[in-house]
């Protein structure tokens, strides 16, 4: 049975598309320097466009009109190359910046106002129908250029993720992410990650761990030299 489109509006947690449209339109301005008008926009931002085929597919699956929603998926597809399964939740103020490359699973849940860079792939781990396979991303999360969120794993609210991670297990919120697999490299970040959005702030822990190394080789080498200057002396 198909459940007509009119009652999903009644449904507990579900955002009217046209609200959720509206905080859509609305966070490209916030967080794209290089958004200059409306019209703009509205013509050539494939994450807009991504976003707003995505809200009409999800609301056919909703209703049980499957195939109609894999239909306007794969021509969004076509269209913006972003990928994105009519059965993924995705709360308003969802931003994808470029977005070639993007691929989000099924059972995919997001928060509000999430950003994703190009690339970004939210994918699942095993293969049981009607089970949870892929990530659920918190409010606010940013996650950068080619990082993978891979299987049933919760990102928390306020969460960076860094590019070309690959995140594999649960990630607590309002921490930094980086590496392969991904490590939590900064906990307790400040504020909201899309308000800033500086990307050249990432912290490289094996530069960190390399350079700590250094020093303690350099202070033992200085050690090392002061006691034979000493002998020698004596």
């Amino acid at each position: 049975m198909h459940e007509p489109l009119s009652d999903l509006s009644s449904r507990r947690g579900f955002v009217p598309m046209r609200k959720a449209l509206v905080r859509d339109f609305q966070a490209i301005f916030e967080r794209d320097p290089a958004s200059r008008s409306r019209l703009e926009v509205f013509l050539t931002y494939p994450g807009f466009h991504a976003i707003v085929l995505h809200r009409v597919a999800h609301l056919f699956h909703l209703g049980g009109w499957k195939l109609v929603a894999r239909l306007i998926s794969a021509f969004s597809r076509f269209l913006t190359g972003i990928e994105i399964h009519p059965g993924a939740r995705i709360g308003p103020g969802f931003f994808i910046d470029h977005g070639m490359g993007v691929v989000i699973g099924e059972t995919t849940e997001i928060g509000e106002d999430v950003t994703l860079f190009q690339g970004v792939s939210l994918g699942g781990n095993g293969k049981d129908r009607g089970q949870k396979r892929h990530p659920t991303l918190g409010n606010h999360v940013l996650v950068g250029a080619g990082a993978k969120i891979l299987g049933n794993i919760r990102i928390g609210e306020g969460v960076r993720v860094g590019s070309n991670a690959v995140v594999l297990q649960s990630i607590p919120a309002h921490c930094t992410v980086v590496g392969i697999p991904g490590r939590v490299v900064r906990t307790k970040e400040k504020g909201y990650p899309e308000t800033f959005l500086d990307h050249q702030d990432m912290p490289d822990p094996f530069l960190e761990r390399i350079e700590s190394l250094e020093k303690i080789i350099s202070d033992l080498r200085e050690e090392l030299d002061s006691a034979r200057n000493s002998r020698i002396k004596h």
